[in-house]
């Protein structure tokens, strides 16, 4: 599903009326038609009941007085609360306009703050609101009357449903611009907006309709639109039952070189995570005096001795060894609790240096991902299918940017990186972002902040790993990997709890997740 911003979604509006053909009253009654959908299966709204619309001048009032006159023609106490005098009303919300009145849906016009204070008293009894002011081109804050009705509304206690954006939300920003509507539903018209998916502007969203109002779905598919949010629909085909005549050189080798002393768990849960994922067989190189733990943790899992160092991590010494473990390989994951010991990051950089040769996929995690922002020009010898898994902190530094510049800037800088490095990014977070080489970005809907604990990446790297090798198309297989990591973590958490979750957990809940996709919610219980 694609998510769009206020200059897209006009365009695809555009097309829709002038090309294709659909007039634009026709949408706005689509519209309309949807909300009163909405406020009946959603919050059980019946005849008899109060209801408040508040309309703006444009075509968002547009939209909810199409709302008030349905409400109204079903029995529905609804009265419009219009921000504006009705001569100002022009264009398809004029029409609507007209057509309210005509049925005798109660409009009261407020032209300032003096009559606002008047009219508000509407608000007082009335159980719903129907936020229909602002819509999504809104691009600067609310002042003046605006401002106060945004605040009345907030303070009503009523259930507030908001048609399209909450208004005062700029849809193509998830900062706040200032005062806006908190709604507790929002029914999206086409397609979700920045604003609703990101916080902070998330956080006044409620829950979120996203509503057809039968723009052709091939508009949306054009190229220049690429943000979308993952659909659970999307990974169905991935997640089917195995073919009979398989065995598990079909589903890869994979080759972890990870782990240094006192960070084996981090080397461990990512083998175990791979194998869960499917792999057909996990080899885990790692220092030598780090083997028997690593060994123990399960027994399915493979391991190599590496020459260490001292201090227990990788050394330099272990390239040669590794470069024969990788012939026969299918996928090698580098990185976690590796360390960034002088000789274990001389190791990485050399063998970087190399591993286009094996043609194989590459994911790169953690101290892998601190070892590069060390030596940057690696960057440009990664092969073709790379995948990289930074937080926030370690892609950081390997941009050079403020942690807190590529939160506010993220679906930039995550497209500007992955399209100049040729990489398959995963930017780690709530909403995780997956950009692939191509400039497409992929949002992630699933996972938690029980998630937020050591050790979880190191999970979702072995799944990435292991999913690489499984699906050809490195985009869908990064989004697979990090849909079915926050699924498992959503499934622990009703378990166990956010506060008590591990990454631990996330492995045990991976059989359940996977059966949810591949089945429905039916299967996985």
């Amino acid at each position: 599903m694609k998510i769009l911003t206020a200059a897209q979604m006009r365009e695809i509006d555009r097309i829709t009326i002038e090309e294709i053909g659909i007039p634009g009253p026709i949408l706005m009654e689509n519209a309309g038609l949807q909300v009163v959908a909405a406020l009946r299966n959603e919050i059980g709204v019946v005849p008899g009941m109060k209801v408040v619309v508040v309309a703006g001048k444009g075509n968002n009032g547009g939209d909810g007085l199409v709302v008030a006159r349905h409400l109204h023609n079903q029995g529905v106490d609804c009265r419009v609360l219009l921000a504006g005098a009705v001569q100002e009303v022009r264009g398809d919300a004029a029409l609507n306009l007209q057509i309210a009145l005509n049925t005798g849906v109660p409009v009261v016009e407020v032209h300032d703050e003096p009559g606002w204070k008047k009219a508000r008293k509407i608000l007082a009894d009335a159980p719903v609101i129907v936020d229909a002011l602002f819509g999504t081109g809104l691009s600067k804050p609310l002042e003046g009357l605006y401002k106060l009705i945004v605040e009345d509304i907030n303070r009503s206690g009523a259930f507030v449903v908001s048609v399209d954006i909450p208004s005062g939300l700029s849809s193509d920003t998830f900062e706040l611009i200032g005062p806006c509507v908190r709604a507790d539903l929002t029914v999206t018209l086409g397609a979700p907006k920045v604003a609703l998916i990101f916080p902070p502007a998330e956080e006044y969203v409620g829950e979120l309709i996203v509503a057809d109002i039968s723009i052709p779905p091939f508009l949306f598919e054009r190229p220049e639109l690429c943000l979308e949010l993952v659909e659970i629909e999307s990974l169905v085909p991935y997640f089917q039952p195995r073919k009979r005549d398989t065995h598990k050189g079909t589903y890869g080798h994979l080759l972890v070189v990870a782990g240094s002393r006192g960070k084996t768990g981090a080397a461990a849960m990512a083998g175990r995570a791979a194998l869960k994922m499917g792999a057909g067989l996990v080899t885990v190189a790692t220092p030598a005096s780090c083997l028997p733990i690593i060994a123990r943790s399960m027994p399915e899992l493979m391991t190599e001795p590496l020459a260490e160092i001292e201090a227990g991590s990788i050394s330099e010494e272990a390239l040669g060894r590794v470069e024969e473990l990788l012939k026969g390989k299918d996928a090698l994951l580098l990185g976690p609790g590796l360390s960034t010991h002088p000789s274990t990051a001389a190791f990485v950089v050399k063998l970087l240096k190399k591993i286009s040769k094996f043609k194989i996929p590459l994911v790169i995690d953690a101290d892998g991902l601190n070892i590069i922002a060390s030596s940057p020009e690696i960057l440009s010898a990664l092969p073709e299918r790379t995948v990289l898994t930074p937080h926030p902190g370690e892609f950081s530094r390997l941009t050079g940017l403020s942690a807190q510049e590529i939160l506010r800037r993220r679906l930039e800088v995550v497209r500007e990186f992955a399209l100049k490095n040729r990489v398959c990014l995963v930017l780690k977070g709530y909403r995780t972002l997956i950009a692939s080489p191509d400039g497409r970005v992929m949002v992630n809907p699933t996972g938690n902040p029980g998630m937020a604990s050591g050790g979880t990446g190191d999970v979702l790297a072995g799944l990435l790993a292991s999913e690489v090798m499984q699906v050809k198309d490195i985009l869908q297989a990064a989004v697979n990997a990090v849909f079915i990591h926050g699924l498992s973590g959503d499934l622990a958490a009703e378990k166990v709890g956010e506060k008590c979750l591990t990454a631990t957990d996330l492995i045990k809940f991976l059989p359940e997740a996977i059966r949810f996709v591949a089945g429905g919610v039916n299967d996985a219980r």
